[in-house]
């Protein structure tokens, strides 16, 4: 098959002058992208209501459409899902990438018409390939095969025709055909959504796959490696995949388990991260080992980006790209082939570059944890704090959480600490709700708690009282509108708190 590799390499970069005519003219290939989806849904029920027939300009745009959020959406969102259409957009919804929930939404349904799954993610993984391809000249990619961890497939029972999922459960459902000849386990395999048996599965069906690449949430992918290497008895896996080239990863921080991915595949290989969500295929690295990832800009979406200070105003003020600079934090606004428009995301960027346009994901609006792809958020937080305090009579001065990593010792896990005005009857009563609440409010957190494989239960610890004080004393950030930060998504918190209580001991 490697006979085949330069051939391939050749046929992979033939999309290489796509790609340079938007990366040398970004704001007229948006500019295009605008004016295609507005004419596109002008006579659905929201292009009626905006009036988009009479929308020429990106300004006349901005100015008749308001921003969004998921609840803005979810009317349209359920009738879409009770049988509907032409509602966001003008051809028929019969998929939705369902994803970690709002404040008020266990779930949320993002709608995924043919053109943002031709046109938008199978395009961009396209582009993906080509960019590797160009950077990899002489890469062995394609001759093996691709191994993805992916979600789960379920049918929605108000329609039979709609169903749902998680989004790379939905794109493997929707795979052209020739992809499945480069992709392993079988989609009976990889659509499992009991995931105990899915990875037992996944190991049996492909460690004697000649896989080249693999992509999936990190915590995941390393359940998968440790069973495989205890089955075959194998050392690391590169001796189980000696072809093994390429890991695709994102939506969470790969810094904690670039050391353990090392360890595991015990030599050198490229890891290359994605923006890819529910809402759309967003970017990709370009240049192996950069923070930065290439803004896809000819993909099906358009991109107004947010100044963070502007986020809660009546009227938020947006900018496109020619105002963007290097170093600041926006929140992408999106509007999209399908349907969302001017879509607030969630997420918070920083360009690294502008010539060409590259982004790095830095955190979230509202506070959160996603170390393990659970998407924790404030919400979920307090009321499953509150729920456990009721239940136990326990009063709560302070907290805050962090993840806890992976490691030789056990699984992730998050660790709460917290400072008790009054302690719980019962400590491990009141850890044991936490994670059931927590369960109940988040299915991503609920999914990746499953029989622990992926996610321990939460670890909880009781602070002396005063000790947040100290800490908050000890930054110069006592009083005042200073506040102890909630949720974390890395241990920097956590390990100055329980510093403070080390130094006083």
């Amino acid at each position: 098959m490697k006979l085949l590799s330069p051939a391939i390499s050749s046929l992979a970069r033939l999309r290489s002058w796509r790609i340079e005519a938007w990366i040398q003219h970004p704001i007229s290939a948006q500019r295009e992208v605008l004016q295609d989806l507005v004419t596109a849904a002008q006579f659905t029920e929201i292009g009626r209501q905006y009036e988009f027939s009479k929308l020429f300009t990106t300004k006349a745009f901005k100015q008749a459409v308001p921003i969004h959020e998921y609840e803005d959406i979810k009317p349209y969102v359920e009738r879409i899902m009770a049988g509907e259409q032409n509602l966001l957009w003008n051809t028929p919804i019969n998929w939705f990438a369902k994803s970690s929930g709002t404040t008020s939404d266990k779930s949320k349904f993002i709608p995924v018409s043919q053109e943002s799954l031709e046109d938008g993610h199978f395009k961009a993984a396209k582009d993906v390939l080509t960019l590797y391809y160009m950077q990899n000249p002489e890469s062995d990619l394609l001759t093996g095969k691709g191994l993805m961890i992916g979600g789960s497939h379920t049918i929605n029972n108000l329609q039979e025709d709609t169903h749902f999922g998680d989004l790379s459960a939905v794109l493997m459902q929707n795979t052209p055909f020739y992809g499945n000849w480069i992709r392993t386990p079988e989609l009976r395999i990889a659509l499992m959504d009991e995931w105990e048996g899915k990875i037992e599965k996944l190991a049996e069906t492909t460690m004697h796959e000649n896989v080249t690449s693999v992509s999936g949430v990190p915590t995941w992918t390393i359940v998968l490696f440790q069973r495989i290497l205890e089955l075959t008895g194998k050392k690391n896996m590169k001796e189980v995949w000696p072809s093994l080239e390429l890991y695709f990863h994102g939506g969470v921080s790969f810094h904690p388990y670039r050391e353990q991915f090392k360890k595991l595949i015990g030599g050198d290989i490229h890891y290359l991260e994605m923006y890819n969500a529910s809402e759309g295929f967003f970017a990709a690295q370009d240049i192996p080992g950069s923070e930065g990832m290439m803004l896809f800009l000819d993909h099906g979406i358009f991109y107004e980006f947010m100044p963070i200070e502007e986020y809660g105003k009546d009227e938020p003020r947006t900018i496109g790209l020619k105002d963007v600079e290097i170093g600041q934090h926006y929140a992408p606004v999106i509007t999209t082939n399908g349907g969302l428009w001017r879509y607030l995301i969630g997420d918070t960027v920083e360009f690294t570059s502008v010539a060409p346009f590259r982004i790095k994901v830095v955190g979230r609006l509202k506070l959160f944890i996603n170390a393990f792809g659970e998407e924790l958020i404030i919400d979920n937080a307090e009321r499953a704090i509150a729920e456990s305090c009721k239940i136990t009579q326990a009063v709560i001065t302070d907290y805050t959480a962090g993840p806890v990593y992976f490691s030789e010792e056990g699984n992730g896990g998050h660790e709460w600490l917290i400072e008790f005005e009054k302690e719980p009857n019962d400590l491990n009563l009141f850890s044991t709700i936490l994670d059931e609440e927590l369960k109940k409010l988040n299915s991503d957190y609920e999914s990746k708690r499953y029989k622990n494989i992926a996610l321990r239960p939460p670890l909880v610890k009781s602070l002396p009282r005063g000790h947040f004080n100290k800490w908050l004393k000890k930054k110069n950030k006592l009083g005042g509108q200073h506040k102890v930060p909630r949720l974390s998504n890395d241990r920097s918190i956590i390990e100055e708190v329980l510093g403070v209580g080390v130094e006083e001991v």
